[in-house]
């Protein structure tokens, strides 16, 4: 099979790897709007071939769009446009209500699978692309109901082949519980930066004194502008009301501390370890 990915970095760079190594496509397309991207992408062997999108089509059964939602919005109407009954579109947008109800009157509808793959890092660019990203990782597949048989068929094929855990969920469900469970990790992290980098003015003790805890916990700081800010943008009813509640849990461990209140704080510490039970 031929492949094309639009968008070859980080998400779909290790896309592109994974396909190849596991045998879905023998062939591998690239495109982006970033000529840069794409030459590092063909330097590091990640895609066989740099085209346009509309000759990579031409040539491809499988396109996934790799890119930021905003730029997914703009571009899938007219993939859809194009697409044939030998075509399977996938996206990998990390919010799905807005580009589904975007397609859902689109006469060629059944040719495109809504996905998304829980997994990454917090780095970007085809230089930031990894082998077995997406292994033992979960795909979610969205609407699943208006695919086509056959192309939805196709989809889970590759998720098998990437030993990836399948969810089913329809958008609303998707967008809700990513807010809860992702989005508001990345947000509070950009919060976190941006504290330690008002309240310690000398960077080097920042350096020097960081240990793993910290480490861990603002390492979603390093995540590109370019892919959160849509993906707020698209979820921002999710994202705000999760928001409200972390502060809500922020102002609860703050007035403990003004009161000085050790024993209240000490049970809803042994509350949150609770979460160890979930994520073994």
């Amino acid at each position: 099979m031929i492949a094309t990915i639009v968008g070859t970095g980080l998400i779909g760079g290790s896309l592109a790897i994974s396909l190849k190594e596991k045998g879905v496509a023998n062939w591998i397309i690239g495109v982006d709007q970033n000529p840069d991207n794409l030459k590092k992408a063909q330097e590091l062997k990640i895609i066989d071939e740099g085209a346009t999108l509309q000759d990579a089509m031409q040539r491809s059964q499988l396109i996934i769009l790799a890119i930021p939602v905003d730029a997914l919005l703009q571009i899938l109407p007219a993939v859809l446009d194009n697409a044939g009954p030998e075509h399977v579109i996938m996206d990998v947008g990390s919010t799905k209500q807005q580009i589904l109800q975007l397609v859902a009157g689109h006469p060629n509808r059944g040719r495109f699978v809504a996905a998304h793959p829980m997994a990454g890092t917090e780095y970007s660019g085809p230089e930031a692309a990894i082998k077995n990203l997406f292994t033992q990782k979960t795909m979610v597949l969205c609407d699943v109901k208006n695919s086509a048989e056959d192309a939805l068929e196709i989809i889970e094929n590759m998720v098998d082949k990437l030993q990836m855990r399948l969810v089913y969920m329809n958008a609303e469900e998707h967008d809700l519980h990513t807010a809860y469970v992702s989005h508001i990790s990345h947000i509070t992290s950009f919060a976190l930066a941006l504290t330690v980098l008002e309240k310690e003015k000398e960077q080097g003790r920042i350096f020097e004194l960081a240990s793993g805890g910290f480490e861990s916990t603002v390492r979603l700081a390093k995540s590109s502008p370019d892919m959160w800010v849509p993906i707020f943008k698209h979820n921002r009813h999710n994202v705000l009301d999760v928001l409200d509640e972390h502060i809500h849990q922020l102002q609860q461990m703050k007035q403990l501390l003004e009161k000085e209140d050790y024993e209240t704080f000490y049970k809803l510490i042994q509350k949150s370890n609770k979460i160890r039970k979930i994520l073994k």
